[in-house]
């Protein structure tokens, strides 16, 4: 009799499990939270629930072992063209988006909880729902990263002006684009776009991507002021803490960590007086993501007068000289490079953007992205 009772027991235990209407086989939910700081629950995927929302165990998705990505501005993210590059994309070999979260303009691409981008207005409608964005790129076999502009930031400066990097004289800085930069010294700040990072992931953004990790380039001779430098750390010091602190924080959700650098960054062994120095940068980051665009080199780069006609030959000198330093330290650091995928002051077609790709291959790389400021991809190019 005992055994018998124990066996209706179990199998009544199983049926309410089974039949539970509080979860359902594929999904995992959290109740409504005031924090906007995502839950993450590991069920043999990553499951990520903010705010009350359900993600579906099958929107989670693999990191390919290679990238082929392009970027997306948040505007276009945020209309039916997307779904055109979505469908233009799995014809093409393209299985990653590199997604505007926050870009140049400081503004976010969707309505943020965090407290701090109200407080300063930062947030913008562009895309109504992050979290469609994330599980429609998912469905369609595509990779989702979030792409986090840090340091060139309009917005945040305008509102806090103890925030902003000044002049000697006191008076605030303005880049040659006539706009005004935040003190990549402020833990404040550091805060700020690593939250930002935490909502992306939290929408289902599966890695996370910074741009503009550096310094204002300036003049040597123009001597700026950083409020928050109160410790005389170096710039290229500060740059490596600020990645130090954000692969520490988002680690712990399961992504990695990219970070955009100059292109000359893999060739120059200072740091170009903007903190970006190579060897510090790959201590703390999990990918390198230089700009190598042949039309952004300077007449003479690699003894070319005019590098934007030798798209092969500059990407290939580029990543030879960044590889070797990488080999030199043993660094497990792995270059994502970006390549040019628009006409500056030559013609780019087809064949400039695979004689760039060729480059990145002969090096024994595999992973690229594509960049395009409107979004204009030459696919036939990717295959």
């Amino acid at each position: 009799m005992k055994k018998a009772a124990k066996l209706i027991f179990f199998l009544f235990l199983a049926l309410m499990l089974v039949f539970s209407p509080s979860q359902s086989a594929n999904e995992y939910f959290v109740k409504q939270h005031n924090s906007y700081v995502p839950f993450q629950k590991y069920y043999g995927s990553m499951d990520l629930v903010i705010s009350g929302a359900k993600l579906r165990k099958d929107y989670s998705v693999k990191r390919p072992s290679v990238l082929h990505g392009i970027y997306i501005t948040g505007w276009t993210a945020g209309t039916p063209r997307f779904e055109k590059l979505i469908e233009q994309a799995k014809g093409s070999g393209i299985n990653a988006f590199v997604i505007d979260v926050k870009d140049a303009t400081g503004y976010l691409s969707f309505e943020s909880d965090i407290p701090f981008a109200r407080e300063i207005g930062s947030n913008r409608r562009k895309i109504s729902d992050l979290q469609k964005i994330t599980r429609e790129c998912i469905e369609n076999g595509i990779y989702p990263i979030a792409r986090i502009v840090v340091f060139k930031d309009p917005v945040l400066a305008r509102h806090r002006k103890d925030l902003v990097v000044k002049k000697k004289n006191g008076a605030v800085f303005y880049d040659r684009s006539g706009l005004p930069w935040v003190d990549p010294y402020s833990r404040t700040i550091w805060k700020y776009n690593v939250d930002i990072a935490k909502e992306a992931i939290g929408a289902g953004f599966r890695e996370i991507q910074f741009d503009y990790v550096r310094f204002p380039a300036v003049p040597s001779s123009l001597n700026l002021v950083y409020p928050a430098n109160k410790s005389h750390i170096s710039k290229a010091d500060n740059i490596a803490g600020f990645l130090k602190y954000a692969t520490n924080e988002l680690h712990k959700y399961g992504v990695k960590v990219e970070a955009d650098v100059f292109g000359l960054v893999l060739s120059n062994k200072e740091d170009l007086g903007i903190g970006q120095n190579l060897e510090q940068m790959v201590q703390y980051a999990d990918f390198i993501c230089p700009m190598v665009y042949p039309s952004h080199y300077w007449s003479g780069s690699f003894g070319y007068s005019d590098p934007d006609a030798h798209p092969y030959e500059i990407v290939d000198h580029a990543l030879k000289d960044g590889l070797s330093r990488l080999k030199k330290i043993h660094s497990k650091c792995k270059l994502i490079p970006y390549l040019q995928d628009f006409s500056l002051y030559h013609r780019y077609s087809i064949k400039q953007v695979k004689e760039q790709e060729k480059a990145v291959y002969d090096n024994g790389l595999k992973s690229w992205f594509m960049w395009n400021a409107a979004n204009i991809y030459t696919f036939g190019a990717y295959k």
